[in-house]
């Protein structure tokens, strides 16, 4: 096969999952050849991946002339605006030409790459937009809808150009059996189901040295026996679980460690790390607060104890604080709390470095993690109380040693076998050589769909006129 020239389009390389699956993508890709490029409409230096600033990735920063929204509100239809931007500049600024797209999170600019770009799209799915901005999912169901007459007129227009702009998509990849599901439920419009390729990670990243005289490292490492939790600070990803059972499990020098992205421009992370800080406050939990060295998050004043604390919230940890935290002798358990996850590509990092990991029993990490039989297991999957998770700790921190040399190699061989980034990106590939070699793209029924776009948002723009 030949290399191909592949560009990614991707809105935002902060360090989230999502974030994750694109990097590691893109070096895949490149590992088996191809000439790969990265654009995005957001590239922070100090908050993102490292691969993505030290000249590993050919990454393509084009700043919009759009706010991500109005009065913290309108995300999505921002969302669409900033993509078509960075498509345009892409379309239209006599770039490099290439054989095949690869899109995902945003399905807006399909239509255009194809119609203007003459060229083929695979769009990966993490998980509909239109579920996640609509109402707290349950496979199956909504759990409730958020917002009230107005929010959802304008999210029908959004909706709309999400499942119309999808269906152009030549080949549809989803991160997991769960998503896939989910897909076909509702965006009954596509006949096609999403072949599923899972997010993999760089092995090779976890295997190499940490040095343990890093400052950065040096601020993270206990000997107190440790209990991780490494998520994103937002109220979707449920940490509040892990510090619930972690007050009711607590015993004698155990001390648990969160650790995730932290962005002081959203609202969102900004109530979530004050509501753990007072859920820590009201059990008499001790806590300290703190960042890598090179990092400029602005973190609110709290009343911090920094000796040794029970908790330690770590805010956009380094890739060597990730390893050490993953690696350390005294780490006892990966907890993963949020239900529902499309697919959550922690505990695979936690199963790669040998740790047991406790999850929610739903959505991809039942897809991930072996929680029976017993002589089979990877991790324990249990329903989101605090109480049964309290139970679940205990039983963990109570394995023998002979229990968890066992469990770790189980951990190891399961993530190398089906989680590596090798393994990803030669389904991603297998995807993209596909999708070039469809031939001419028709550009005529293409065009149908432009139109359809740009219509929908210009409506959703008009309620958003009325909102305001």
């Amino acid at each position: 096969m030949s290399p191909l020239r592949i560009a990614f389009l991707h809105p935002d390389l902060g360090i989230g999952g999502a974030e994750r699956l694109v990097v590691d993508a893109a070096l895949g890709l490149q590992n088996l050849g191809h000439r790969v490029d990265v654009y995005t409409s957001h590239h922070d230096p100090t908050h993102c991946f490292e691969e993505t600033r030290d000249g590993t990735l050919r990454i393509h920063h084009v700043v919009p002339p759009f706010p991500r929204s109005i009065r913290g509100k309108f995300h999505i239809l921002f969302a669409h605006a900033r993509q078509l931007h960075l498509t345009l500049h892409l379309l239209l600024r006599g770039g490099p030409s290439y054989d095949v797209y690869f899109v995902d999170q945003l399905s807006t600019c399909i239509p255009f790459l194809r119609t203007f770009g003459k060229t083929r799209v695979v769009f990966y799915c993490h998980f509909p937009d239109k579920l996640l901005a609509n109402g707290e999912f349950v496979e199956g169901r909504f759990a409730k809808m958020k917002g009230g007459i107005l929010k959802r007129m304008y999210r029908i227009p959004m909706d709309w150009v999400e499942e119309l702009t999808t269906r152009q998509a030549d080949i549809i990849l989803a991160n997991s059996r769960f998503t896939s599901r989910v897909f076909q439920t509702y965006f009954r419009s596509i006949p096609r189901v999403p072949r599923v390729v899972y997010p993999g990670i760089n092995i090779s990243a976890y295997e190499t040295a940490v040095d343990w005289t890093d400052p950065d490292i040096i601020q993270v490492i206990s000997d107190r026996p440790t209990l991780l939790s490494l998520n994103r600070f937002e109220k979707k990803k449920n940490v509040a679980l892990a510090l619930a059972a972690f007050a009711q499990m607590k015993t004698g020098s155990t001390r648990l460690v969160i650790g995730g992205g932290y962005d002081h421009r959203l609202q969102d992370n900004i109530e979530t790390l004050a509501s753990l800080v007072s859920t820590a406050e009201s059990h008499s939990l001790t806590f300290n607060i703190i960042t890598p060295q090179s990092s400029n998050t602005t973190v609110p004043p709290f009343n911090c104890q920094p000796s040794d604390p029970d908790i330690l919230f770590v805010l956009n940890f380094t890739t060597g604080q990730r390893s050490a935290l993953l690696t350390a002798p005294s780490t006892l358990c990966l907890l993963y709390t949020p239900a529902n996850e499309h697919f959550g590509i922690v505990p695979v990092e936690g199963m790669l470095c040998g740790l047991p990991i406790l999850a929610c029993d739903s959505g991809g990490p039942t897809e991930s993690v072996l929680a029976s039989p017993t002589s089979e297991r990877t991790g324990w999957l249990c329903r989101p109380d605090a109480g049964v998770w309290a139970d679940a700790l205990l039983e963990i921190v109570a394995l023998s040693k002979e229990e968890r040399e066992a469990l770790s190699v189980r951990s190891k061989s399961r993530a190398k076998a089906l989680f590596g980034l090798e393994t990803m990106a030669k389904g991603i590939e297998e995807a993209l050589q596909e999708a070039s070699a469809m031939g001419p793209v028709e550009a005529l029924s293409a065009s149908f769909y432009v139109f359809a776009s740009l219509s929908a948002l210009v409506i959703a723009m008009l309620v958003m006129m009325r909102l305001i």
